[in-house]
């Protein structure tokens, strides 16, 4: 299948993502609708006589010829709607982009994807949950998405990248740019562990209106979203919105009240728009997740001897921290501190209930 054909397909006037795929429908692929004649065009859905001639033209293959010499140049990977390779989760939405420019090594058809979205405006508190919730999702093998925006974006992407999680960033421009262009060295690390995502050519700037569009790849391309902090207007109540018209889960940290950038997620929560999550556990006990699990060495240095006893004990199953109380002979709060420590260094994680297992 031609690449031009398919860029092409993209810079046709008048023609959009709806359009384009029921073109598709009708003729089976990019190269045979542009051989199509202008009657023939006319019997696809939604294609009137200027639209049909509008096809007929040639400015979109030469535009689409000239695209491509540059995306050769920034390797950048094309994601057509009919391809494989296209993420099938944003393939089932009705609005999903008939293609994609990508730069990345992350599969965009993961098993487990998680939409991690919030203010611009990040307050303590939404860092803190943020920095939380992806610190969890390590043990759970996801992708996370978000939009490489100020504040909660960019600190998913960058928590992420200290917990080596893959992490995609969706862009509402071309990838020969990053907007803000302060975080360039998150998206370069980016590259080499997730990848940078758009459905806007080269050279499109970071225009007002591309950005709901964004929103909803980030909605589409999901298991789940999470919003962690918001205010009562912003693109994070818009991709929530997306999200539960694509039938995705939703879920909202609360906050209080009177402060504003938890105004959005408290409105969430309250319009049954988002289930509320007090912990990072809740998600993935909603989710029906189970950590992943990997091979631990017998011995893992580093231990104290409280820690190494606590360990041992985990070895049978998982246990309860009452269980553990009663066989450690441990005070309560000490056996709390060795567990936290346990859960920083990765040997263990805590489920609901506070039950702890070995990874």
């Amino acid at each position: 299948m031609s690449l031009i054909h398919q860029i092409a397909l993209t810079y046709i006037k008048g023609i959009g993502h709806i359009a384009a795929k029921n073109l598709l429908a009708r003729f089976g692929s990019p190269e045979a609708i542009f051989s199509a004649g202008k009657q023939q065009l006319m019997e696809a859905e939604g294609i009137n006589s200027f639209l049909a001639a509008e096809i007929l033209r040639t400015d979109a293959l030469f535009l689409a010829a000239e695209e491509l010499k540059l995306l050769e140049q920034y390797q950048i990977n094309i994601l057509f709607y009919t391809d494989n390779l296209y993420p099938r989760r944003l393939k089932n939405c009705y609005d999903a982009p008939v293609l994609l420019y990508y730069r990345g090594t992350a599969d965009l058809n993961h098993s487990r994807i998680v939409s991690i979205v919030g203010t611009r405006m990040a307050t303590p508190y939404g860092l803190m949950l943020c920095r939380q919730l992806v610190c969890l999702l390590q043990h759970y093998d996801v992708l996370v998405i978000s939009g490489l925006a100020y504040g909660i974006d960019v600190a998913a992407h960058r928590e992420s990248l200290s917990c080596q999680i893959p992490t995609v960033g969706v862009l509402g421009h071309g990838l020969d740019r990053i907007y803000p262009a302060v975080h360039r060295k998150t998206a370069d690390a980016m590259l080499k562990n997730g990848g940078l995502l758009t459905e806007f050519p080269l050279k499109t700037i970071p225009g007002k209106g591309n950005f709901p569009r964004r929103n909803r790849v980030i909605a589409g391309l999901a298991d789940v979203v999470v919003v962690v902090e918001a205010a009562l207007k912003g693109g994070a109540l818009i991709t929530a919105e997306l999200a539960n018209s694509y039938d995705r889960d939703v879920f909202a940290f609360p906050g209080k009240a009177t402060d504003v950038y938890s105004q959005g997620c408290n409105f969430l929560i309250k319009t049954n728009r988002a289930a509320l999550i007090n912990e990072p556990l809740d998600l993935v006990y909603y989710m029906g997740w189970d950590p992943v699990k990997i091979s631990i060495p017998a011995v893992v240095h580093g231990l104290s001897v409280v820690e190494t006893q606590l360990s041992d004990l985990l070895k049978t199953g998982p246990l309860t921290m009452n269980e553990l109380f009663l066989k450690a002979d441990i005070q309560h709060h000490n056996l709390a501190l060795h567990l936290l420590n346990l859960e920083m260094k990765g040997v263990i994680i805590s489920l609901p209930g506070k039950i702890y297992q070995l990874i």
